[in-house]
């Protein structure tokens, strides 16, 4: 009979190795007729079976054949690996760590543990494997795909440019490298190399998975301008098409249409964080008089976010709110990152706990509203949301624009930002506040240095246009229109951000429309308290479409510096609509980019109205909504409140109004 069952199994090995699955199965399971802990069979047919597509079936056959034989490494690794494919990831690092156990060096184990370590982001973890790996095997081109994503997640952006060229070095075409060259190039903030490596990486395979909005988003952040039109044409037919090629994020600077944005976003979850079944108990059973809020960030330090919500925080009623923040970026031990900290009931530095844990976390503190403060925007961990750890989730501040996420209940918008027949083009419920969305300090410092125009590089006289804004939002059409405006105003100059080799080609693009090249000036990055305090030497801040200045909106007007704006069609494009009305200063929303140019040039060319202008704006400062931030959170509040009392009743998420107060 033993001779028999080692006949079967010979031949149920052969015909699987032929590729004849059918005979193969019918010979492993002849052979656990007879012998039906035979682990060999139990594992061969667990593959098999893992190859249809039958995964749990699979994973039952093995954890059999493991009980036959715990002393496998072989069945552990494969264990594993079935594991991960049905994304069961925290028991599949168990068996890869059985796996391990009986064999350190066991190849599989090693390159998919850390792959799974990585998918939990555990960087750390991981990158000790791949070392091992390639410390045997230094041209192992898995492990160092891997070491480049471990190195990315863990913000040491120069080794992962050492490890993409040794790649390059192996394989010249190898448009995965290239790709992960570019993502570390982008964020060391070296545009114009970062577009040479993803143009490296679509050269190859245009398909990969997001390229193409990184392709054409470092491109714009270096101003290069040809074929820009047909480029961005392209790449919203793709979406169009609903094809995974840009991060949300990067589809903003060229997109008018809501529509457009929320196809992108739901393509954009549904390849990289799909929804899984858990959701956090009903909140009818608990009773206490604080609703427990949460709010996450990547941004809890030297960062616009940091700067929009510190008083926010601060402002919030401790005795109706618990507050919970959760730190998912770096700590830059600045002092507005300990002022943040300062102003939660918990904080927990989660930058190196996976999702999981974090979630966990986030249940045992009993939350009942999350809200995500990056979106997809910065260090944004939708990973978190997608384990739908809270009883409510709240999009918020961070990404403007619908997060097209089922596990994401809520948006908060205003007036100004959604009209009501828009609420078809996001996916979450709008909440509108009676003033704008955003939030500002009104406490922050702008630093009594007075700085000359001299220092800045600017004439001693003439008019200054400014425009703070970060180069990839500025675009060809809006940039016509500045040139325009320099045209009209004699001796006029325009004042933008320090942007490296956008610079030459704004500078070049400004000599081709007819405009000395010397009249673009550009200012050297201060920290936040000297930058407000230069911001005053612009006379007209200039704004971008479509997508406008947010934050650096808010700056220019508390600095006392007027915003020309013209309404765009989506959310980022409609931000300093929001801004301006809430500061009291309608006027300068135009609703053309002919209008626009109109406003600017009248304003440049009648001193009393500019001055009638800045008067007012100098004057609404203390009392306007924008920068009351104590009345701004009475408002959020109620929306939180709002929220909460729908949820406590039973009733699903929907669109309400918060009343002015």
């Amino acid at each position: 009979m033993a001779q028999k069952t080692d006949d079967f199994l010979r031949g149920a090995v052969a015909a699987h190795q032929a590729g004849d699955r059918v005979q193969a199965e019918k010979l492993y399971r002849l052979v656990l007729s007879n012998d039906k802990r035979n682990p060999e069979a139990l594992h061969f047919l667990g593959l098999l079976r893992a190859e249809s597509g039958q995964l749990d079936e699979a994973a039952q056959l093995l954890k059999k054949a493991i009980r036959a034989n715990p002393k496998s490494a072989d069945l552990h690794a494969n264990l594993g690996r079935i594991l991960s494919l049905l994304d069961r990831s925290h028991d599949a690092l168990q068996s890869y760590e059985k796996a391990l156990a009986l064999d350190p060096d066991h190849p599989a184990a090693l390159i998919n543990c850390a792959g799974t370590l990585l998918n939990l982001h555990l960087p750390g973890r991981a990158l000790p494997m791949l070392d091992r790996l390639l410390s045997r095997e230094p041209r192992l081109q898995i492990a160092l795909h891997n070491r480049c994503v471990a190195l990315l997640d863990l913000h040491r952006h120069e080794d992962v440019i050492a490890d993409a060229d040794r790649l390059l070095a192996i394989d010249p075409h190898d448009a995965d490298a290239w790709y992960k060259k570019g993502m570390a190039l982008a964020a060391l903030r070296r545009p114009d190399e970062a577009f040479k490596a993803f143009d490296g990486a679509y050269a190859g395979r245009p398909n990969l998975p997001g390229l193409e909005g990184r392709r054409l988003h470092a491109k714009m952040f270096i101003c290069d301008w040809s074929d820009i039109d047909q480029e961005i044409a392209r790449m919203r037919r793709h979406v169009q098409e609903g094809l995974n090629v840009t991060t949300p994020f990067a589809l903003l600077p060229v997109s008018t249409s809501s529509a457009e944005q929320l196809r992108c976003a739901q393509t954009y979850i549904r390849h990289t964080h799909p929804p899984t079944v858990a959701r956090a108990p009903s909140g009818r059973a608990r009773r206490r008089d604080a609703i427990h809020l949460g709010y996450v960030s990547g941004d809890f330090r030297e960062h616009a976010t940091a700067y929009l919500t510190a008083d926010l925080f601060e402002c919030h009623d401790k005795r109706r709110f618990r507050l919970f923040g959760i730190s998912i970026g770096p700590d830059d031990r600045s002092p507005i990152r300990a002022r943040v900290a300062g102003a939660f009931d918990e904080f927990l530095d989660a930058r190196n706990l996976p999702a999981r844990a974090i979630a966990e976390w986030v249940r045992e503190k009993d939350i009942d509203i999350l809200v995500d403060l990056n979106g997809f925007c910065g260090d944004g961990r939708t990973d978190i949301f997608r384990l739908q750890p809270a009883r409510l989730q709240v999009n918020f501040l961070g990404y403007p624009g619908t997060m097209g996420a089922p596990y994401i209940d809520y948006i908060i918008v205003d007036r100004a930002l959604v009209d009501d027949d828009e609420q078809a083009h996001y996916s979450e419920k709008c909440v509108w506040l009676p003033d704008s969305y955003q939030p500002n300090d009104r406490l922050r410092e702008i630093s009594e240095r007075r700085h000359t125009r001299r220092e800045m590089g600017l004439p001693e006289e003439g008019f200054v246009f400014c425009c703070f804004n970060n180069s990839f939002k500025i675009l060809p059409e809006v940039f016509d229109v500045w040139m325009r405006i320099l045209e009209g105003v004699d001796g006029s100059v325009l004042w933008l951000l320090e942007c490296g080799i956008a610079e030459a080609n704004l500078r070049r693009e400004a000599e081709r429309r007819g405009i000395a090249p010397h009249r673009i000036v550009f200012a050297k990055r201060l920290p936040m308290a000297e930058h407000l305090s230069r911001v005053r030497l612009g006379d007209l801040f200039l704004d971008t479409l479509p997508y406008n200045a947010h934050t650096t909106t808010s700056d220019a007007l508390w600095a006392g510096v007027p915003v020309i704006t013209c309404r765009g069609s989506t959310f980022a494009g409609r931000v300093a609509d929001s801004l301006l009305r809430a500061a009291g200063l309608p006027d300068l929303v135009t609703a053309s980019l002919s209008d626009y140019e109109r406003a600017a040039l009248r304003l440049a060319g009648d001193p009393a109205a500019l001055a009638e202008v800045r008067h007012r704006l100098l004057h609404n400062r203390a009392t306007c909504p924008l920068f009351d931030t104590p009345r701004y959170t009475r408002h959020l509040e109620l929306a939180y409140a709002g929220m909460w009392q729908r949820h406590a009743q039973g009733a699903a998420p929907a669109s309400f109004r918060v009343e002015p107060l």
